[in-house]
């Protein structure tokens, strides 16, 4: 993997980025990827979280905020499901949650 920038690596890895490209079936340049193939932004969710804990034997304690659970989250900049569909791939972390624990927190003063 060459991870120069999370969005414009040869193998972009920004995770709203991938979901962007999920929904709309269009690459960064613009083209269009078999529009019949395109998901909901609540199935692209689901593949970046509880699909992914599944993926690794591990949805029983992460990938949905459930008790019981890894309390594992992320605060993002926009909402992810209202907001238009062209703003997903520019969505940020703000502020990530691991385990209960603040791992990260951006530089918008949180």
């Amino acid at each position: 993997m060459i991870g120069f920038d999370a969005r414009k690596a040869i193998n972009p890895y920004h995770p709203f980025l991938g979901m962007w490209m999920a929904i709309t079936r269009q690459t960064i340049e613009g083209t269009d990827m078999e529009p019949e193939q395109k998901i909901s932004r609540e199935e692209a969710l689901r593949m970046w979280t509880l699909n992914a804990a599944y993926l690794s034997f591990e949805e029983n304690t992460k990938g949905s905020i459930e008790p019981g659970k890894l309390a594992d989250f992320v605060v993002i900049s926009k909402d992810f499901l209202s907001c238009a569909v062209d703003e997903i791939k520019e969505i940020e972390a703000l502020r990530t949650v691991v385990d209960g624990k603040v791992v990260y927190n951006s530089s918008y003063g949180w």
